[in-house]
This record gives C-alpha cells, structure tokens and sequence, in this order.
C-alpha cells in the first residue's frame, strides 16, 4: 500500500500488520514521518514532533519483534500526547508563555503505559492555554486548523489531538476532557472520541478542575479507541480518584455491538436537553442519526432528562479551579495569560466560600435528575454540539440558529456529562452542505463504558464514516 493509504489504515489493523512482519515498525514511522513534515504545517496539529524519539522507539518495536516479543498492544503504533499531558523529557508547554520551556521530569501514568505496551510517542499535540476554551489557539504556536477546512477551527481543547487523526498524521491520540474537549474536537474534524467514566483512565499530576477532568481516546474507528483505553484504563494510586482494575474487555464490547447489534437497550434522544439553541441542518442530521438506532434493535424514544442549564454551578468549579492554580503568577505576570482567560481570572477571582458551597449542592441536586433519567434509560443521544465548526480567530461563535450565545451556550451538550462522570463519546453522523462534520453524542449510564463503545461500534457498522477523508493530499 501506498503511503497514504497506510496513515489512513486503522490502528487495529497496523497492529496485525505489524506483529505478523507484513510491515515493519520502522516502515510505518517513516510513513506517518513523511506525512507529518508535509501536512502539520498546514494544520499546526502537533506543537511539538519528537521524529527522532519515535525512529529510536521504532528500532526498539522492531528489535522486539524480532526476538518474538510481540505481546504489547500498541506493537509499533503512532500515538500523540495532547500537551496538557507531561512528557518525560519533551516540552509540555499547556499551550502558556507561563509554560514555555517547562520539560517535566517524569511521563504520566497514561505515558507510561503507552510505552509500556510499545505504542511510538510522534510528539505533543496543540491546545488552548490550559484547556480553557474550545478552539484550539494560543501564543505559543498559533491555531490549530480543520483539515476539513482550514479556515476553521478544529475545535478544543483537544484540537491538535483532532486535527492529527482526521488528517492521518497518527493511528492514536491521547486527548483531554474537561467540559467536552475531546467530543467537541471529534465533531467537528470527523473523528471518534471517548471521554470514559471519571476515574476510568488515571490523571497524574491532578488536574485544576478536579474531578471534572479525563483523559480519553482520540482516533479513526471505534474498535482503535477500545484498543486505546485497554491500555491506560485502570488504576493508580497517585490519583484518588481512579478506579479499581477490572476485567472489561472494551474491544470485545465492539464486537458485540457490531455481531449482535443494541437488542433490549433502550435509548433517549434528545435534540435540545430541553434548553440548547440548535442549527436546523444540525438538528436534522443527528435526528436521522438517533432514529437510526431502532434499526440495531434498539427501543428509541424522545425525551429530555429535565435539567436546565448547569452552566452556572459548572463554572465555579472549572473556572474557579484553573484560577486557583494561576494564582500565584498573577497580577505579576498577568500579561503572559491569553487575555480572554485574563478576563475570566478577573470575573471568578471574587467567588466566595458559599458560592463554592452552593455549586456543591446544585450539583448534587443535577445528579439526582439525572441518574433517575438513566434508571429509565441505557443511553441518551444528543447533537455532540448545536453547529458545524465556526471560523478561526474567534473564542466561540455569537450566535446559534439566530440566538444571542453567552457563555457555555454554544457546547450545551457536552460539559454536563463532566459533572456527572458519565461516559460519553462523539461519533460522526454526517456532513452539512459545506461539506463540514457533524457529530452525534452517545452518552451511557455511569461506568457503562463498556455499552458506549457497543453502542458507538453498532453505530459505525450500521453507517461507517472511516473511508471519509479531508482532501489534503
């Protein structure tokens, strides 16, 4: 195959390729090498590329493969680490002139674990300044952009992460979710993207925004991202918040869901939650997604969880966190921070103790509205986000289908789930007349990840999307 159809063939399928010597590790590191000098100029995916790390690894991959040690899941893979994440000996900037030429001394747990099973580190992907937003953006390396066209945003805050996958620059990638910043990215580049249970997948050092925080797969198909969160699923006892080990077999739940289909599960859809603004086309194209799901066996029915918005409660907790950790750079270095989270700094700086105090109990209060939804349900559907991808150069689009946006108006499906710890994963449903991706929403019970990825790999049987690429070549 050539070099283009080899960057564009599913991790699961390169793994096979690999341990069975049909192609070499080395081979593949230099194809994805090839592509990533060529096309991550266009769109600025990865901040950081680490080539000779990932040729010196490869050697390795290879040496082991041809001692007959071929046990490691990620045999000889590309996988990205979004630059929120720490890297051993690779800059990890978080997107922050305060950041730079900060080099950690050590990998977190999600790193470890990839070179544990052999995946191949290609380098660190682009964010926002710590995550903040939901377009990839900062003054460290510029913005990201949509390989489907670059003259929009390929969303945040895992935007690099996206942009890697939809334009075959890596098999894997390593993305983070604080409030739908792997799901939003995945919309709007065309990608599939998991935010797994809170605590499924161990976070080291703790995140700002505490419990809000996952780290989640990033990639092509769905039965690549169950291959990913076999690997870093588990727990580690430097997060207290991680989950005890288990024996889920997450590719085997694809294959359930692709042989057997979603017989006997129930399923809400919801286009709005019963407050979101939404474009029609969008509307439409996630409709037709959700009723889709009768044809898998599923039981569908419309319904809204009957919560409002919990923007207000959610952003004590998100905001008011990542401003504690700027804390003690401020007001001295002030003029180092991206001048919109500067304006949030100076909004949240004023909470009180009993603002924090009354966002526990709302939130307490949402999960009781929730979790009797689910009692009903096994899944909800939703648009992953109200619009296609909006232009570059803009924090977040003003407007939704002729509504005034304030806020966290423009992603009002996604960073609810965040409060709840649920699974929830983005899958591609579509494209808008512009030829733009448009994704769905699965959302499941909590700690059903196990029936997200069913569900989400029934789906992908039922209406593939893989074979879909941005023409960059």
């Amino acid at each position: 195959m050539n070099n283009t159809e080899l960057c564009y063939t599913p991790a699961t399928v390169l793994r096979e390729k690999i341990v069975t010597k049909e192609l070499s590790p080395v081979e593949v590191t230099e194809a994805f090498l090839e592509r990533i000098e060529r096309l991550n100029p266009v769109v600025n995916a990865y901040c950081t590329p680490t080539p000779e790390l990932a040729r010196a690894q490869a050697k390795q991959a290879e040496a082991a493969i041809m001692r007959g040690e071929t046990d490691g899941k990620l045999l000889g893979l590309p996988v990205s680490v979004k630059d929120l994440i720490i890297t051993k000996g690779i800059r990890t900037t978080r997107g922050s002139l305060l950041y730079a030429d900060f080099v950690p001394d050590e990998d977190a747990p999600v790193v470890e674990r990839v070179k544990a099973e052999g995946g191949i580190i290609f380098g660190k992907t682009n964010t926002p300044e710590l995550g903040w937003r939901g377009s990839t953006d900062n003054r460290v390396f510029g913005p990201t952009r949509n390989p489907w066209n670059l003259e929009r945003t390929a969303g945040g805050s895992s935007g690099g992460a996206s942009a890697q996958v939809a334009a075959g620059l890596g098999a894997l990638a390593l993305g983070t979710d604080g409030g739908g910043s792997v799901r939003i990215p995945a919309s709007f580049c065309g990608i599939f993207a998991l935010k797994p249970s809170v605590g499924r997948v161990p976070i080291y050092p703790p995140s700002a925004t505490g419990d809000l925080s996952h780290i989640g797969p990033m990639t092509r198909t769905v039965a690549d991202a169950a291959l990913l969160l076999q690997v870093l699923a588990g727990p580690d006892e430097r997060d207290r918040y991680s989950l005890p080990a288990d024996s889920t077999d997450y590719l085997a739940a694809c294959d359930l869901g692709v042989k057997q289909g979603l017989k006997g599960l129930r399923v809400a859809w919801s286009g709005t939650l019963g407050y979101a603004p939404i474009e029609p086309e969008v509307l439409e194209l996630t409709r037709k997604a959700a009723q889709r799901f009768t044809e898998l066996g599923a039981e569908v029915e419309e319904a809204d969880p009957g919560f409002e918005s919990p923007a207000s409660f959610f952003n004590v907790f998100f905001y008011a966190g990542i401003i504690a950790a700027l804390h003690s750079y401020l007001p001295e270095k002030a003029e180092l921070l991206d001048p919109g989270l500067r304006q949030v700094a100076e909004r949240v700086q004023n909470l009180s103790g009993r603002d924090y105090g009354e966002a526990l109990i709302a939130r307490q209060g949402f999960w009781d509205v929730v979790h009797r939804f689910f009692s009903k349900y096994d899944l909800l559907l939703t648009p992953t986000l109200p619009q296609p991808a909006f232009e570059l150069g803009i924090v977040a689009p003003s407007h939704v289908a002729g509504k005034k946006l304030e806020g966290l108006d423009w992603t009002p499906f996604t960073y609810p789930f965040n409060l709840t710890g649920q699974p929830a994963a983005s899958v591609p449903c579509g494209f808008t007349q512009d030829g733009l991706p448009v994704g769905l929403q699965i959302v499941g019970r909590r700690f059903a990840d196990a029936t997200v990825l069913r569900a989400s790999a029934a789906f992908e049987q039922l209406q593939p999307w893989a074979q879909y690429r941005p023409k960059l070549d």
